[in-house]
């Protein structure tokens, strides 16, 4: 008898990292299907034992898929409800969107009906909020390129790995909260070497501003709280079985303070012997 499969469907905005997601399940033995109907996944799923690939699926379903939208919801659910099923939903705001569109100069899937692809791109988030909403991992792709977005993809989805898979990102408050964030670190408090002569055009990689940052009271006195609080609670979400944790510190402009302190965090998580990975978001 075959067990049944671990099913990963990829969904969310044209643009938003579908492709680089699917590639990457599949270099991690993830057998892929890209742009089947809805129904036919229903109908594989469940002849799969003719197949073989019964270990690790992954669909991607877009826009194009759906024919829409009801019908289509109603086999997703269902799918989730005879399999082990997880929905992965990526999403970029329309800004980002519209820039890669522009650069890969590839026509959006409702260009037929909408000749605006601003136009076309709201349409689409429009249709899919439903999806969106029944998705379990919703990870917002804006600032990340297609290495990043494959490290990502590789440290939640790759087997043989510590759980649950961490990812620290810095950022800038003035960009935005990254969507996915678990856990948000607010370090504005902290003295901001920007308004130092000498050290604004440095940034957090550089010894000068980590120097400057690691030195203050107050930055001290963040790290030892924030290092108890992980030493506490990283392993309850290992024994609650938490598959992933994104965790974001965020400054004015993502560029010194936040950077430094993501760094710290990565460096004290991989002493605790969790798999971490960081991105400097608006570095």
């Amino acid at each position: 008898m075959v067990s049944s499969p671990n099913i990963v469907i990829v969904t969310g905005l044209s643009g938003g990292g579908k492709t680089v997601t699917l590639r990457t399940l599949e270099d991690i033995g993830f057998f892929c299907i890209d742009n089947l109907p809805v129904p036919l996944v229903f109908n594989f799923l469940k002849n799969i034992s003719d197949y073989g690939y019964h270990d690790k699926v992954a669909f991607g379903i877009d826009i194009r898929g759906y024919n829409f939208l009801q019908s289509s919801l109603e086999f997703i659910k269902e799918i989730k409800k005879n399999y082990k099923t997880e929905i992965l939903f990526l999403h970029a705001d329309e800004e980002t969107i519209l820039r890669r569109y522009k650069e890969t100069r590839r026509p959006h899937p409702l260009s037929s009906q909408y000749k605006d692809l601003i136009e076309a791109i709201r349409q689409e988030y429009i249709l899919l909020s439903p999806l969106r909403e029944l998705s379990d991992k919703i990870i917002d792709t804006t600032n990340l390129n297609p290495h990043e977005l494959k490290a990502l993809i590789r440290g939640v989805y790759e087997g043989e790995t510590s759980y649950p898979v961490i990812t620290v990102i810095s950022f800038s408050f003035k960009k935005g909260i990254p969507l996915n964030s678990d856990l948000v670190f607010d370090v504005r408090y902290l003295p901001n070497p920007y308004f130092v002569p000498e050290l604004t055009n440095f940034t957090g990689k550089d010894i000068l501003i980590r120097d400057f940052v690691l030195k203050q009271k107050e930055t001290k006195e963040f790290l030892d709280h924030v290092k108890n609080f992980l030493n506490f609670a990283l392993p309850n979400y290992k024994k609650e079985g938490r598959a992933y944790l994104t965790i974001a510190v965020g400054c004015t402009g993502g560029k010194h303070r936040s950077v430094v302190i993501a760094d710290e965090i990565s460096d004290f998580i991989k002493s605790l012997l969790f798999d971490v990975s960081t991105i400097h978001r608006d570095l």
